[in-house]
């Protein structure tokens, strides 16, 4: 079982492709390419942590319960009630903190300047900045539009953001 992160997404929202530069000609091509590379990366066994703004509008029902893995959603500023209260999420918070082998690895939807552990070596995963934010610290943007329109492998956002 191998974990990754990932954060906005925007599914089906499609004016998040022109404020945020995004390489697609409409929703439908998005989704579709974001739907692939997520089931390309991620197996059905491996467990995804979704940092908020899953979804816009639409069926996001139909796009989540055909994503591979056991996912787990950290509410951001943009998900409804009834992304949130979907049954295909195996957990939903808005903050967490998870250790990975020895690794402590705070997560929430929005960068902060300070969180529990960082001068213990605890790294922070977020979203909400679109790659619009220099990385700091230990701190790491987890969003789709920094790692390729498809989650990152854990391991992979560990070693970037103990690298700084």
């Amino acid at each position: 079982m191998t974990i990754y992160f990932t954060s906005d997404t925007h599914f089906s929202h499609a004016n998040i492709i022109k404020l945020c530069n995004r390489p697609f000609e409409n929703v439908e091509e998005m989704n579709s390419t974001m739907i692939r590379n997520w089931n390309e990366t991620v197996l059905p066994e491996d467990t995804v942590y979704h940092l908020g703004d899953f979804a816009f509008k639409g069926h996001f029902e139909d796009i989540l319960s055909n994503l591979n893995g056991r996912k787990f959603l950290i509410i951001g500023n943009h998900d409804s009630s009834a992304v949130i209260n979907s049954e295909y999420w195996e957990g939903v918070s808005y903050y967490k903190e998870i250790v990975i082998e020895t690794t402590k690895i705070v997560l929430f939807h929005y960068p902060i300047k300070s969180w529990n552990g960082m001068y213990k070596n605890a790294l922070h995963f977020h979203g909400h900045c679109h790659g619009n934010l220099e990385p700091y610290g230990r701190a790491r943007d987890v969003g789709v539009d920094v790692w390729g329109f498809k989650p990152i492998k854990a391991q992979e956002a560990i070693f970037a953001a103990r690298d700084a």
